[in-house]
């Protein structure tokens, strides 16, 4: 029952269709969007999205490799994280 949960930011230059390619690429990979945030900050456009993979169609590995293509066709930054390794992190 429990999830296997991602922290995925998005950075770069404002352009439309950002929010819309990044969920379509998720629901097509299985992957369910928990929370969301973004904004557009001067001329930048930052997102912040958790994500449960658990009950994915496709590995962790095929997610991230997709969402670092499509970084790359659209000249964003996309960050991946585990929030296993999230917590590792910031343990006091």
């Amino acid at each position: 029952m429990g999830k296997e949960l991602l922290f995925i930011s998005v950075m770069g230059r404002d352009q439309k269709g950002i929010v819309a390619r990044v969920a379509t690429l998720l629901y097509r990979a299985g992957a369910n969007i928990e929370d969301i945030s973004q904004k557009i900050m001067d001329k930048y456009f930052v997102m912040v999205m958790l994500v449960d993979v658990k009950d994915a169609a496709c590995s962790l590995e095929e997610i991230k490799a997709r969402l670092q293509n499509l970084g790359r066709r659209l000249n964003l930054s996309i960050q991946i994280q585990h929030e296993n390794i999230f917590k590792a992190m910031h343990r006091v």
